[in-house]
């Protein structure tokens, strides 16, 4: 009796694994990894977006580990993040913290998820094409809560008592890094590459801890892409296992960011120039942004060897280039001071709001869109900024 009692006592504090602390900590940072691989890979980037195939040895694999880690069913992940694209920081977003509050967001957002996924009409609307086979319908589907208790089992198992503790991080890890961290931070804090038309920001430029969703703002412009990163400087480590997968015949990837070409220089823009910079358009305002960002900072030096006030010129250096809808209310009247004080500025961005009616106007034929390019560049090249001179060549330089 005392041998059975030390062997239970043994099992409960080694498990079949006898792992040590730091070998507990490797092992939950390895399993929660592969989870967050699930996450963006197949349920993000393959089942919700269609931007990628999977083979359906990876396919079910990943659905096989969503329901023993997460419980998530694959129709509710996607049609609730869909409905986050299609209705993005809308009263009807089901997870945006511009409506229901940052802090909710970050701390709520598995809530959210849950509510939402009780709304048969967002599944109705937004689930299609996700899986609906025999084991999808009568296992992971039906018995959603019973893989992370399996998982539990599975844990202590291999880790004894310490195996909770390995669980219970492994059930809190994408409730608060995707459903709170993504959710909320990336629509409300750090950088972004592209003026999209919702709040979606770059969390970070090295999309590591959370598979590359890291790079939201990213997403949001190109959410059909499989690859999240686009600078040079960015790194998606959920688009580096991709591409490992890719090579061994385990996914094929259907659509990447567009990029935009250069040739030769056309003596005028033609429809074939317009083609270019429409399905580049978000890459051609971020160059634009860059210009604009570049003649604040000269107007500032200017400025200071003056000993002028700077104060007004810092605001325009960071706000200019934003959209208007985006810009804080209590920084548009130093934006229209800075505007009325310099000229450059101001003609900048009223050829930068010329420039973009050229993909928001809707009664315009594609004639009558080149010819108002050809008078953008026209009037750009004449303005005597060297800054939109050059930028509207470049511009007759692209290529689709």
């Amino acid at each position: 009796m005392s041998d059975l009692w030390f062997g239970l006592m043994r099992f409960l504090s080694d498990g079949l694994t006898g792992a040590n602390w730091w070998q507990l900590i490797l092992v939950t940072l390895a399993l929660t990894h592969v989870t967050i691989a699930g996450v963006t890979i197949y349920l993000h980037r393959h089942q919700a977006h269609r931007s990628l195939d999977l083979h359906p040895i990876a396919s079910h694999f990943f659905r096989f580990w969503m329901w023993l880690t997460t419980g998530q069913v694959t129709k509710e992940w996607a049609a609730i993040h869909r409905k986050h694209h299609a209705k993005c920081e809308q009263a009807e977003d089901p997870h945006s913290p511009h409506v229901h509050g940052i802090k909710t967001v970050l701390l709520t957002g598995a809530e959210l998820y849950r509510k939402e996924s009780k709304n048969q009409e967002t599944l109705d609307r937004y689930g299609h094409g996700t899986p609906n086979d025999w084991i999808e319908r009568n296992l992971y589907t039906r018995f959603s809560w019973q893989g992370v208790a399996l998982m539990l089992i599975i844990d202590v198992a291999l880790f004894g008592v310490a195996g909770m503790t390995v669980w219970a991080v492994q059930m809190a890890w994408i409730p608060i890094t995707a459903a709170g961290i993504i959710n909320g931070a990336a629509h409300y804090w750090g950088y972004r590459n592209f003026e999209a038309t919702d709040a979606s920001t770059n969390i970070s430029p090295w999309g590591i801890l959370i598979g590359g969703e890291e790079l939201h703002n990213n997403h949001h412009t190109y959410p059909t892409s499989a690859k999240l990163s686009v600078k040079p400087y960015e790194f998606d480590i959920g688009w580096m296992y991709i591409r490992l997968m890719e090579m061994v015949g385990l996914a094929t990837v259907k659509k990447t960011p567009p990029k935009l070409a250069f040739g030769d220089v056309r003596p005028v823009a033609d429809e074939k120039t317009l083609e270019a910079i429409i399905a580049n358009r978000y890459e051609v305002m971020a160059g634009y942004a860059q210009e604009m960002r570049a003649a604040c900072k000269r107007e500032m030096q200017a400025l200071q060897a003056r000993s002028g006030d700077v104060a007004v010129m810092a605001a325009a250096r960071r706000w200019l280039h934003r959209d208007d809808d985006k810009v804080p209310a209590s920084v548009k009247p130093q934006l229209a001071q800075a505007r009325a004080e310099h000229p450059v500025l101001d003609k900048m961005v009223t050829m930068r709001e010329e420039l973009r009616a050229l993909w928001s106007s809707t009664n315009a034929t594609r004639e009558q869109l080149a010819v108002d390019l050809q008078a953008w560049c026209r009037r750009a090249e004449e303005s005597g900024i060297a800054a939109l001179r050059d930028f509207s060549i470049q511009l007759r330089s692209a290529r689709a």
